[in-house]
């Protein structure tokens, strides 16, 4: 952003963003993380554009920003070669003239083959290019992890406060504007202190909605704590279920400049959140397929929503499960009830390049599916008539009629959260009988459609049964996995950050 005054303050934006399951073959290139530069950087939010409520508090330089929804991990080389270029950058743009601070694009739940804490790992490598005196904020995912090698190195976290994310975009910019706000305060008084807590509970995020309690008013609080003369911020990570690193956990952190205080409301906050470790259960209803697909054909209620929740393309699934498509497409019950379902979707690229070619209109049959994630099932296979073929910029959809169930065959894995997403393919799920999406708990569009709405228990990467998944590697105890928890003392695990206001180190029991 050329003609900025000197005065300003200089921030580099960049990073690399994304929630991956380590229970998933899948992997996730740098060219599925579509990685932009420079100026398309900035482009990406609207706060530091020009009119902004950012823009003109300081020098924003855009590095590179790569993020991609859930997926696998990432391969060592393709992150090697990201972070080279992030590094690279920054190094280009610090020797111009000296960074003040740096803007972390960060999820907090990315992994990298053969590689614990990406996120903790490419922070320490940032700290050591642009130095001791640049600060660094980030704005995450509440489903992400929060190291304490991440607590240490960054200066100015916040994460989340909903779930479904509608404050994510709010955010960002609280972490542009927490860091922009810093960088007005003499040297010297800066850094805030951090206290950090982690907590040993582990759920998916569909046991963990702001939606329902006890997360609702254990996210209720953190505003307040935010509000109290001293503290800077605060924030609950619930952490990520589906990846077995050392660090996958619930953690509390809050800062500010009086340490003492942002001590206690850490330690008070996370002992409320151990204390309610039991209250938490699924967002809906849920049971095996089986008993799920009996229940909605049952009911008069329509439409009637199933979340295909163990193939959650947006929790790290490899999206192309075929388990419960092949289920539906068998049902008798569903045939003889004469009802229809809505099924979204199976991702298969030669099978919807075969579609397309066939056109709307024609009859096909394809062999679709697992070709990534075969453990569950096999490839299916999925005849009747093509009814809609949609071409995107990076994508193609295509939709077949077959005896019983729309099925959406997509060359390119992504999620249906949105009307307008099934509208696009002639399909009106507001008026359908039954919509299985491969989601967790729905998004508001189609949490709002649904007039009944259960989730079923179905294999895959993001399995809601954690206990099928075998971690092995996290810390334990660890609730719900482990029964010896009584003994877990909150307090005794805390530990403070000392930020330019001082502050002694809290005892830690994790070293």
């Amino acid at each position: 952003m050329g003609g900025m005054p000197d005065s300003l303050p200089r921030i580099a934006v960049c990073g690399i963003s994304l929630e991956a399951s380590t229970f998933s073959p899948a992997l996730t290139t740098a060219e599925m993380l579509a990685p932009r530069w420079g100026e398309d950087v900035l482009a990406a939010w609207e706060f530091w554009r020009p009119g902004g409520s950012l823009a003109h508090r300081a020098e924003w330089i855009g590095i590179l920003q790569a993020r991609s929804i859930a997926g696998g991990p990432i391969p060592a080389h393709d992150y090697d070669a990201l972070k080279a270029e992030i590094l690279g950058g920054l190094a280009r743009a610090h020797a111009e003239r000296p960074l003040d601070g740096v803007l972390l694009d960060l999820h907090g739940a990315a992994a990298v083959v053969g590689m614990d804490d990406m996120e903790g790992d490419l922070a320490l490598a940032v700290r050591r290019v642009v130095g001791p005196d640049t600060l660094l904020s980030t704005g995450m995912d509440l489903h992400g992890n929060v190291s304490r090698t991440l607590a240490e190195t960054l200066d100015l976290l916040t994460t989340y406060r909903t779930a479904p994310h509608v404050d994510w975009q709010e955010t960002k910019e609280r972490a542009a504007a927490n860091l922009v706000d810093r960088l007005a305060l003499p040297v010297g008084r800066r850094r805030p202190a951090k206290a950090w807590v982690p907590v040993p509970i582990l759920l998916p995020g569909e046991m963990t909605s702001t939606r329902q309690e006890p997360a609702a008013r254990l996210y209720a609080r953190v505003p307040g704590i935010e509000a109290l003369d001293g503290v800077l911020d605060a924030g609950i990570w619930i952490g990520y279920p589906w990846a077995d690193e050392p660090r996958n956990m619930a953690v509390v952190m809050v800062t500010g400049d009086d340490a003492d205080l942002v001590l206690e409301q850490a330690v008070a906050l996370a002992s409320e959140l151990w204390e309610a470790r039991e209250e938490f259960g699924f967002a809906a209803p849920v049971g095996q397929l089986d008993d799920v697909l009996a229940e909605a054909l049952a009911s008069t209620a329509r439409p009637f929503f199933v979340s295909d929740s163990g193939d959650n393309p947006t929790a790290g699934g490899a999206g192309d499960v075929t388990w419960t498509l092949a289920r539906l497409l068998e049902s008798r019950a569903l045939r003889d009830s004469g009802l229809r379902a809505i099924y979204a979707s199976i991702p298969d690229a030669s099978a919807a390049q075969e579609g397309a070619r066939t056109g709307v209109g024609g009859t096909v049959d394809l062999v679709v599916g697992a070709r990534v994630d075969d453990r569950p099932a096999p490839p299916v296979r999925v005849t009747g008539t093509v009814t809609a073929v949609e071409r995107s910029e990076d994508n193609l959809e295509v939709v077949v009629a077959t005896e019983s169930v729309d099925v959406v065959v997509s060359a390119v894995r992504r999620p249906y959260h949105l009307e307008s997403d099934f509208t696009r393919l002639g399909l009106d799920a507001r008026r359908a009988d039954l919509v299985v999406v491969k989601i967790g708990y729905l998004e508001p569009e189609l949490f709002e459609m649904a007039a009944g709405w259960r989730m079923a228990l179905t294999p895959g990467g993001v399995d809601q049964d954690l206990a099928r998944l075998g971690h092995r590697r996290i810390q334990r105890p660890m609730f719900p996995l482990d029964a010896d928890v009584d003994a877990v003392d909150i307090p005794g695990r805390a530990v403070l950050l000392a930020g330019d206001t001082g502050g002694a180190r809290a005892p830690d029991a994790l070293g």
